[in-house]
């Protein structure tokens, strides 16, 4: 049995399944983390809009980004807009399709400045057109939004671009925002949910993606179950290589009986009492 279970083909099996099984064991643990991890960012959107909001100088300041721990909780501010220089945001995705939101510089009664991205609105017939933008109230105005931290190319993907038509940008990268700015900003920015007054007609506000903890759970359970068939379709292969072994060693050892011929002929013409007749 031995050369069996070492043969050649074996040796080859047995090494595929101590790669295979580590590996599928390790992937489970993997995916295992991951699932840990987007339950955790779940548990913290949630909790997070749940919250009170709060006034925006809590949770961030100028020259500072937003904790992400802070993500999504609302913040509120009292100011005037500064639609002079408002900023469009390409490729963003809204009921109609793709089209700009509208950051628009809030300046507070503290000084400072918060951006807040008003909602979204339309593209033009090109890709290229400035559409119409729907005016902001005029005067004092309060608002409510939920706080985000900066757009950067590691979060994103995205890389602002110098060929775009001025006043648009790819994403909201505060710093360089701030830096063309006239009065201090804020860190990060702000999605609008609430104002007072209420304009009409106004940019449709941002929905939510509310975050899931995805499949990586079932994943997980998916790759151990993988390792068990590994390991089963190991234990059933070498079974069946021994039984097969032992069949064919039988087979070749051919019929008989080690105690002696079972069809041995008697002696010819031998009567009854030994002699020959």
């Amino acid at each position: 049995m031995r050369r069996v279970l070492f043969s050649q083909r074996m040796l080859a099996f047995h090494a595929l399944v101590l790669v295979i099984v580590p590996a599928f064991i390790w992937l489970g643990f993997w995916q295992l983390d991951r699932w840990e991890l987007r339950s955790a960012s779940v548990d913290l959107q949630q909790g997070n809009l749940a919250a009170d909001p709060v006034p925006v100088a809590e949770l961030t300041a100028v020259g500072a980004d937003v904790d992400p721990d802070d993500r999504w909780r609302s913040v509120r501010a009292l100011g005037t807009w500064d639609t002079e220089h408002e900023i469009l945001l390409r490729n963003r995705d809204g009921s109609g399709g793709v089209g700009f939101h509208v950051l628009t510089p809030l300046v507070t009664e503290e000084g400072p400045a918060l951006l807040v991205n008003r909602g979204w609105i339309r593209r033009g017939e090109t890709a290229l057109d400035t559409p119409e933008i729907p005016p902001a109230p005029a005067g004092t105005v309060e608002v409510t939004g939920r706080i985000h931290f900066s757009e950067t190319e590691e979060n994103t993907g995205l890389r602002n671009r110098d060929d775009l038509p001025e006043g648009q940008l790819l994403m909201a990268d505060v710093p360089m925002i701030a830096g063309e700015l006239p009065y201090p900003v804020y860190g990060g920015y702000a999605e609008l949910t609430a104002q007072d007054p209420v304009p009409d007609p106004a940019p449709e506000r941002i929905e939510v993606r509310e975050l899931d903890s995805g499949m990586s759970l079932s994943y997980a359970v998916q790759w151990w179950v993988f390792t068990l068939v590994a390991v089963g379709g190991w234990v059933f292969l070498v079974r069946r290589e021994v039984r097969d072994a032992r069949e064919a060693e039988a087979e070749a050892a051919g019929p008989g009986d080690p105690d002696g011929p079972a069809d041995a002929p008697a002696a010819v013409g031998a009567g009854p009492g030994g002699d020959a007749g």
